[in-house]
Order: structure tokens, then C-alpha cells, then sequence
């Protein structure tokens, strides 16, 4: 059959017809607040596109070497792979990078690199000449000592994470006489990420700052080419897979427009961008999630372009990560290198209309964002005016809030608990850092739980009480059952035919999963039934029946659905438990 007369067979839908068709089908309920997502970033998402959307969207350059710089052509290899290495023994740590780099490793990252002099030096860097090295924590000495120690060394590339706005006139210094090999200086959009900034608010106070380092240089006399190749950036990598990939690329471009309004030449304002794996998103519980949510955000970064990454251990949240931890983290690139093949395509997302219209929307709303920055009077001062850690408390305000209504899910935490995961044992009191992350919160309800059964040897036991109604009872149990084990609690699921066996057991706590039809007359009859045992074991009703007034009446106790703050509700039954804080 010829194409054509096939595609005759399904004639073109306008718009309008499918706009109608939806509406039938919402019955009269809100269209925008039913089918169109709302992003952190303020991007609200349709539920469905068209060709003519498509058509009319102007897609930049595919070539990575042309404007916008959208990506960074890559080099034969693709990104690189860089690993952190703790370098409080600088023999040991040299050691551990050596071992890193014959494992697959393609730089190094030196964490507390207490590096004095230049025999430190020598100890520290031993065999790594041909390595790209990060010194992470370096100061004002330690960069110093890197710019004598380059004048007179063949190094492919060193780096570090001092922030050149800490101390302008040092940096204007250093630029004068440091070597081509150096790359001083590092602006960290990775601490506003971690702090709660969304993709636009990274891309925008990070551009913020960026600019204001070349306006600083400038005024004092620091060639602006030499001022832009001296500054890398470091971004971290949150859980939104698209967004984040287009973030990478959307930064790049910005950064491009920065240098060329300076008088950049086209040729070289691209950025170097440092990836790492979000440490918002680990969890203590669950751990192994950590691997697979640390794979897509590698692929977010690698699809998004830059330079080089580092994949997180997995149990880094909790404890010192152990060779095996570090191995799976670098194997994780080291796989999505060589056997995904993702190294071998230049800007993979390219042409992609989802990509690209994030891309675009990330570019225009970040630029706007740092155009307010300027109109208050440029970077440090919406700093010190507390603009920025005004808007990082809101975002992060947000987040929290999500995670804590579970609409925001950490699997294995505030979805899909195991209740019978213990982590107490497992954590390091070293590890109980000052580091934020979205499941604190629920972590310190089940650590609570633990710690209580622990010292008393009683793990509350929740009973989920199936009655009635086949479709709902089984969905308020699923719901029920995910709702107390992020707690911890001990849960059991039975189904039960009357009343009087629902109150026969020896339950810490009923829930009663049934239909909003049969609550109150079942909630009655448990109720009364408990009663006449002498029991006092509370009743809690799964869902938010239209009689509730009635069923408190009545005696139950407390209500469970998708509107109730699990954190809230856990934490007021923990303590009727009998489980302090």
C-alpha cells in the first residue's frame, strides 16, 4: 500500500478538536490546573504538542564550534572522568589517585590538600604529570606555590576551587604572572544548587558572578581573554533530567554572550564546566538508589556537555566511601562512556525539541535573572544585601516542601520504604555533616524509630485492616502501608470480614482501609468493639471521607490521605507511640 493512501486513512485533527475532546473528557474540571505542569523553574509544560509547535521554534546551530556555543566540541574521548580524592596524607592520597587513574580515571580532584611547599608538592603530584589535577579547598598560598611550581614543569593542566571574588586585587595579581597550565580560579554554581537554587537560579547567579569577576578584572587591567580562560565553573546535577541537561547547555551560551559583550573574540569564550552528582538527592536509606540516581544525572551532564565529571559514592552521605564504593562510582562513567558509547556524538541533544525549548527558556529567564542582579547593583552586592540567600531559602523552601508531601518522591524514603531497612548501625557520627539534602527529614523519623526500639525493644506494630469494597480497600492499603513505612513502624496487612476481628488483634495502632460508603458504620462497630476488650488501640481511617466530623465522633482518631504532611503526622504519632524525639 502506497504511503499516501494510508496516511489518507487518518485524516489531520485540528487543535481545536483535540482541545474539545479534552475538555469533554475533564468534565467541566480545571484545565490548566489538571494538565499543565508547573516546573520549579516556572515552565509550564503542556500536555501534549503539536507539528506547528515545532515549526515555529527557531533551533540554534547544530555545529558546536559555532555561536551559540551551546556545547563544547569534544575532545576524541569525550568528557573526562574525575575522581575526589581526600588528601589529608598527601603520600596516601598520591597513592589513591594513581590507583584511581589506572582504574579508568582521567583527572584528579585533591579534597584538604594540606600542601605547604614544593616537596609537598612533589610528594602530592608524584606520576601525575599527564593527569588534569583539582585542588578543591585551595587558598591564597596553596595558589601561590601552584604558579612558581608551573613556571618550571611540563604539567597538562592544574586547577583549583578558589573563588576569585574572595580577594579581586590577589587574583589580579596572579593573572599577571601565573602560567597558561594554571587555571586559577572556580565560580561554584554547585553551592547554590545544593542550597535549593533551581536550574534557572544556578545558570543566573552563577552567569552573575562570572560577570562580575570580568568587570573587576577589567578595571584592573587584566586582559579579558586572559581573565575568561583563567575561570572554570562547577555546577551539580539535580534530578531533572531534562532541565539539568539543558541548564549545561543554556549556561554555556550565556557565558558566550557574557565574554563577546566584553570584546571577546567568538573563537574562545567558550566555558569549562565541572560537573558532580547532586548530594541534595543521596539518601541514608536505601542506599544503592543512590547508583541509579547518580547514573541519570551523569547522563544529564554528559548529554548536557561538560568537561568533565564526578560520579558520587554511593555511601558517601553516611560513612567514608570504601574502594568498592569508589570503584561503582567510576565504573558507572566508565560504562556510559564505553559501552553506551555517550562520548562519541558532539551535543548529542541537538535539534531535540524538548531539549531545545529548555534550553531556551532556561537561557532567556537566566539572563534575565542576572540583568536584575545588575540593576542592584551587580553580584557581591545582591549578595551581601541578602537577594540571593533570600531567593536560595524560597527555592529551597519549595523543595522541602514537596519532598515532604511526597510529590517530590525519594524512592526508598518517601516512596516505597522498606520498614524493615535499618541504617543506625551504618552511620558514621563523622558523617553527620552540615550538609542539606531533601531526605533529612524523613531520615530523622526513622532514625527515631530506630533508636527507640533499640533502647526499649518494641517496634510499633500498625495494623492495615482491609474491609469491604475490593478496589478500595486494596488501593488505601497500598497507600497506608507506603504512608508509616517511612517511619519505620512494623506493618502488617490483613483482610478481614467483620468488626469484631479487626479489634481481636494486639495492633500499636488500626488502620482502617475501606470505602468512604462503609467508614462509618465500620468505624463504629471496630471502635466499639475495642471497647468492650478494654483496649485503647487508636483507629485511624485511610482517605478523607465526606463524613469525617461524624467518624471523630465516633472515635477514630486521626485520618491519612494525600493531603496530610506525612512528616507532621508521623513525627504527633511517634509521640502517642511513645517514641521521643
Amino acid at each position: 500500500m502506497e504511503t499516501k493512501k494510508l496516511l489518507d486513512e487518518f485524516p489531520p485533527v485540528s487543535t481545536a478538536a483535540w482541545e474539545d475532546a479534552i475538555r469533554v473528557d475533564l468534565k467541566g474540571a480545571d484545565y490548566a490546573r489538571k494538565l499543565i505542569w508547573q516546573t520549579a523553574e516556572g515552565l509550564a509544560v503542556k500536555p501534549y504538542y503539536r507539528a506547528e509547535d515545532i515549526a515555529t521554534l527557531d533551533l540554534p546551530e547544530a555545529d558546536p564550534n559555532a555561536a551559540p556555543h551551546v556545547a563544547d566540541p569534544l575532545a576524541a574521548d569525550g568528557w573526562r572522568i574525575r575522581e575526589e580524592i581526600a588528601a589529608v596524607e598527601l603520600g596516601k592520597a598520591n597513592q589513591e589517585a594513581l590507583e584511581a587513574v589506572a582504574a579508568g580515571a582521567e583527572e584528579i580532584t585533591f579534597l584538604n590538600a594540606a600542601a605547604g611547599n614544593a616537596s609537598d608538592l612533589r610528594l602530592l603530584l608524584a606520576n601525575l604529570q599527564t593527569i588534569p589535577v583539582h585542588f578543591e579547598d585551595a587558598g591564597e598560598p596553596v595558589l601561590a606555590l601552584l604558579s612558581e611550581w608551573l613556571r618550571e614543569r611540563d604539567t597538562l593542566r592544574i586547577s583549583t576551587g578558589w573563588n576569585p571574588l574572595e580577594n579581586l586585587n590577589f587574583a589580579a595579581e596572579l593573572l599577571r604572572d601565573a602560567p597558561p597550565a594554571l587555571v586559577p580560579f572556580t565560580l561554584d554554581g554547585a553551592d547554590f544548587g545544593e542550597r535549593g537554587a533551581n536550574a534557572v537560579e544556578e545558570a543566573g547567579f552563577t552567569l552573575a558572578a562570572g560577570i562580575e569577576f570580568l568587570k573587576e578584572m577589567e578595571a584592573r587591567g587584566v586582559a579579558i581573554e586572559r581573565a575568561a580562560k583563567s575561570l572554570s565553573f562547577s555546577f551539580s546535577i539535580g534530578g531533572s533530567y531534562f532541565f539539568e541537561i539543558a541548564k549545561f547547555r543554556a549556561f554555556r551560551m550565556l557565558w558566550a554572550r557574557a565574554v563577546e559583550s566584553f570584546g571577546g573574540d567568538a573563537s574562545w569564550p567558550r566555558a569549562h564546566i565541572h560537573a558532580r552528582t547532586s548530594r541534595w538527592n543521596e539518601t541514608i536509606y536505601d542506599p544503592h538508589v543512590n547508583v541509579l540516581r547518580a547514573t541519570t544525572e551523569a547522563m544529564s551532564a554528559v548529554l548536557g556537555g561538560a568537561d568533565s565529571l564526578s560520579v558520587a559514592p554511593f555511601d558517601e552521605c553516611y560513612e567514608t566511601p570504601d574502594g568498592a564504593a569508589r570503584r561503582l562510582a567510576r565504573n558507572t562513567q566508565i560504562i556510559l562512556k564505553r559501552e553506551a558509547m555517550l562520548a562519541q556524538v558532539a551535543d548529542p541533544a541537538a535539534g531535540s525539541y524538548c531539549i531545545e525549548t529548555i534550553t531556551d527558556f532556561i537561557a532567556h529567564k537566566a539572563w534575565t535573572l542576572m540583568q536584575k542582579i545588575e540593576q542592584e547593583g551587580g553580584y557581591r552586592k545582591a549578595a551581601a544585601d541578602g537577594m540571593l540567600e533570600r531567593a536560595l531559602v524560597q527555592s529551597q523552601a519549595a523543595k522541602d516542601k514537596a519532598v515532604a508531601s511526597r510529590r517530590r518522591v525519594l524512592t526508598g524514603t518517601n516512596q516505597y520504604a522498606n520498614p524493615g531497612e535499618k541504617a543506625l548501625d551504618r552511620i558514621q557520627t563523622s558523617h553527620a555533616s552540615d550538609v542539606r539534602r531533601g531526605a533529612r527529614e524523613y531520615e530523622r523519623l526513622r532514625l527515631r524509630t530506630e533508636r527507640s526500639a533499640a533502647a526499649t525493644g518494641h517496634l510499633p506494630q500498625i495494623l492495615l485492616a482491609e474491609f469491604g469494597d475490593a478496589k478500595m480497600r486494596t488501593a488505601r492499603s497500598g497507600f497506608a502501608a507506603n504512608f508509616y513505612a517511612c517511619a519505620g513502624f512494623a506493618i502488617a496487612t490483613e483482610r478481614f470480614e467483620t468488626a469484631d476481628k479487626i479489634a481481636a488483634g494486639n495492633a500499636d495502632l488500626i488502620v482502617l482501609c475501606s470505602s468512604d460508603q462503609e467508614y462509618l458504620q465500620l468505624a463504629k462497630d471496630v471502635i466499639e468493639k475495642l471497647k468492650a476488650r478494654g483496649s485503647r488501640t487508636p483507629v485511624i481511617v485511610a482517605g478523607s471521607p465526606e463524613c469525617t466530623e461524624q467518624l471523630r465522633a465516633a472515635g477514630v482518631a486521626d485520618f491519612i490521605h494525600v493531603r496530610s504532611n506525612p512528616i507532621d503526622v508521623l513525627t504527633a504519632w511517634q509521640q502517642r507511640l511513645g517514641i521521643k524525639a
